[in-house]
């Protein structure tokens, strides 16, 4: 490798998987990796303790959208002030490939590797509307990965092995498990409860990720009903809960879309209302314009729905996500960043 690779992003879990993907492949090669993430966010709950990485760097950086003008201003100040910092790393460590997964924690590596002399950018997008910071320095990049740009040499994504090890064609739904992420969504939530009675009528298994701020809410709620839910805040085995179930109610993050693909799981998406550039909604439409799964905004949430997904033809669908993703994703992706150094 030409000199030493640092992954730098995070911010948020979506972030932050394909961040670990790229460090454990370095790793398993061999090859020694420094992350540069925020003080803000979870990126020191996921690299601090994490002893693949050779040395961990969390900077004092905040995301810029959906800041007042003062807001802007002072991110944008001390992302400039970090940025210096990262030259610093750079120059210390003799860096010489940064590998970009976007997210304002992104922001300082990706602007210091652009400015530091002999030093590649390689950019992993990973939703369908690219980041805004990807935008504006993609045109600096070796070479962007993503899913969705016709462009990529690699198309597919980063998902977990144990996301495919799992995997099963479904034939009909005896279980259905609802996915608000590590942070949880309230109206997914809501809508599970409305729908229970009907479910457990029918002997569907209910799963069910309430996220944290939730839990005890729903998990009572189940409880007034008297149905014997799985419910649960969070948990490090979800590709066990998903292979469990026959189908799957979720936020469209490109993360967990990619990872109920691999598991040939069947899903209705419900997009985050608020997601810059509504970019969830265009990751699931990348889905369902080959018929591979159902979208549902919020406010369009009923009962009504939910005898649409009962009524519909799940196997073709779950036969059709086999092939969506392939399992050497990460694989393919530094074979090329270790050839072009």
């Amino acid at each position: 490798m030409k000199g030493r690779v640092v992954v730098t992003g995070g911010g948020t879990g979506g972030h932050l998987k394909v961040a670990k993907a790229f460090v454990e492949e370095f790793h398993k090669r061999g090859i020694p990796v420094i992350f540069i993430g925020s003080k803000n966010g979870q990126d020191e709950a996921w690299f601090k303790d994490d002893r693949k990485v050779k040395k961990a760097f969390f900077l004092d950086t905040k995301g810029v959208v959906n800041k007042n003008l003062w807001g802007k201003i002072k991110s944008l100040f001390q992302i400039l002030k970090e940025t210096n910092r990262c030259m610093d790393i750079f120059d210390k460590a003799e860096v010489g490939t940064v590998i970009s997964v976007g997210g304002f924690s992104a922001a300082p590596a990706t602007f210091a590797s652009i400015l530091s002399m002999g030093c590649d950018l390689f950019i992993h997008e990973q939703n369908s509307k690219m980041g805004k910071l990807n935008e504006l320095t993609s045109r600096f990049a070796k070479e962007i990965f993503s899913s969705y740009l016709p462009s990529s040499l690699v198309k597919d994504y980063p998902v977990s092995s144990e996301f495919f090890d799992n995997a099963r064609v479904r034939e009909r739904i005896n279980a259905i498990i609802f996915l608000g992420g590590s942070q949880g969504a309230v109206a997914i939530n809501n809508f599970a409860l409305s729908v229970a009675s009907k479910l457990d009528s029918l002997g569907i298994k209910i799963i069910h990720q309430t996220g944290r701020v939730d839990y005890e809410r729903v998990k009572k709620e189940y409880e007034k009903l008297n149905i014997n839910a799985d419910v649960f805040d969070f948990t490090p085995d979800i590709a066990k809960k998903m292979s469990q179930a026959d189908f799957a109610i979720s936020r469209s993050g490109a993360s967990t879309l990619w990872e109920l693909s691999a598991n040939s799981l069947p899903a209705m998406f419900v997009p985050f209302p608020h997601a810059a550039q509504d970019h969830q909604y265009y990751n699931a439409k990348f889905l369902k314009d080959k018929g591979l799964c159902f979208i549902c905004r919020e406010k369009n949430l009923s009962v009504e729905v939910l005898d649409k997904i009962l009524a519909s033809d799940i196997n073709s669908m779950s036969k059709g996500l086999i092939d969506s993703v392939g399992c050497d994703a990460i694989e393919s992706i530094v074979d090329i960043i270790v050839e072009n150094n």
